[in-house]
């Protein structure tokens, strides 16, 4: 049964998650929802990771599910601006902190995020090497300013990805297109058909969480 975990961003964010723990020195999954899901959406894929012997911490970003205490502040993504969503980077930030508090090395985590969850996976990647892969369902060239192509060409040369998107969610198909062109060898691009966006590609073929989590097996095995 997950522990629910609660931990505070450099800005005063109360962040709240899900925290299933595996073996010490497992790998473990921070999972990032799209909007305007919250850290639920990921229950099915996280109890997946599990059974393959992998943690996981799928958190609500804030203004979204409970993570909605900002001091006297009760924050909703409805409505924030721009800079509000990129400032969920610090949820990020935040959650990776927890881990290693937890005593999860950070070349031992990786970020799997959906929609724009997937965009501050990319993002948090670039800016900490260490991260060794990250992936990506159904990311965007821009999520409400959280942007990915500038992004791609600073990945460190041992940070592998995962692309994923479905044909019919169109921008964000020839999202993974160009990025995978900007990213080359380093990148692993699943496309399909019929699937939709996000974390609803998990619920209409189950089967792709463990291709998934194949994929997470065998870019950590590199990495050892």
């Amino acid at each position: 049964m997950a522990e629910t975990v609660r931990f505070i961003t450099a800005d005063g964010v109360e962040i709240v998650g899900d925290f299933l723990s595996a073996e010490p020195g497992a790998p473990v999954a921070l999972l990032l929802h799209m909007m305007p899901a919250d850290r639920t959406s990921w229950r099915p894929f996280a109890d997946r990771l599990l059974a393959a012997g992998y943690g996981s911490l799928a958190i609500d970003l804030r203004g979204h599910g409970e993570s909605v205490n900002q001091g006297n502040r009760t924050l909703n993504y409805k409505q924030f601006g721009d800079a509000e969503h990129r400032a969920s980077i610090r949820d990020v930030e935040a959650a990776t902190a927890f881990l290693q508090s937890r005593g999860v090395s950070p070349d031992r985590i990786v970020i799997i995020g959906a929609s724009i969850g997937a965009n501050l996976a990319l993002q948090y990647a670039r800016e900490y090497a260490a991260i060794p892969a990250v992936a990506l369902l159904s990311p965007g060239l821009d999520y409400r300013g959280v942007k990915t192509e500038p992004l791609v060409a600073t990945l460190s040369p041992g940070q592998g990805a995962l692309l994923l998107a479905s044909r019919e969610d169109e921008y964000s198909f020839e999202t993974i297109r160009t990025l995978a062109r900007a990213m080359g060898e380093r990148v692993t691009k699943m496309e399909f058909d019929g699937l939709g966006h996000g974390t609803t590609m998990f619920e209409r073929r189950p089967e792709l969480m463990d291709e998934v989590i194949e994929w997470l097996k065998n870019v950590m095995k590199h990495e050892t």
